[in-house]
């Protein structure tokens, strides 16, 4: 079985996707987390709202700071949630990375026995899934694509994405 998952057909870069290194991925999530009706509900002006206000109270009441030397922490992964947690990561960017042209208007995914397809705005929405209780997916994978709202919508034994 390959464990890489090509991004062809209509594209400006054609690219390859290898799974077994987005368990390192900032954009990652908890595959329970994607199907959360309140993580849907999340709104972005609210939060940068927020931060915003925070930020504010703060230079309100400590003065201002002049900036430390950009310093870029160290990212620490928890080690037993990696092998005992299912993650996922969105397709949306790995598709606009590919650049589309701008005729393209579906997506296949090809299968090993099938294909399906999907407008371009329902593949920006797909979830790939890639670890299950840290685990790679060897038998069915290399992912597994979400498309639907509940977990029991996905395609396994995915070979390639095909812009058309």
């Amino acid at each position: 079985m390959e464990s890489i998952v090509p991004i062809k057909g209509k594209v400006r870069f054609a690219i390859t996707l290898d799974p077994s290194v987005w368990i390192f991925d900032d954009r990652k999530k908890k595959m329970d987390d994607f199907f959360k009706e309140d993580a849907k509900a999340d709104d972005e002006m609210e939060t940068y709202t927020k931060e915003v206000s925070k930020h504010w109270d703060k230079e309100m009441t400590e003065g201002a700071q002049l900036p430390e030397t950009q310093k870029k922490p160290k990212r620490k992964y928890n080690k037993q949630e990696m092998r005992t947690e299912s993650y996922g990561i969105y397709f949306h960017d790995f598709l606009k990375n590919s650049e589309p042209e701008s005729d393209a208007v579906e997506v296949i995914v090809e299968c090993e026995n099938s294909e399906h397809r999907f407008s371009m705005e329902q593949a920006e929405k797909l979830i790939l899934c890639f670890s299950d209780k840290g685990k790679a997916l060897k038998e069915d994978g290399p992912v597994h694509i979400y498309y639907g709202s509940t977990p029991e919508e996905k395609i396994t034994h995915v070979r390639a994405f095909r812009v058309q």
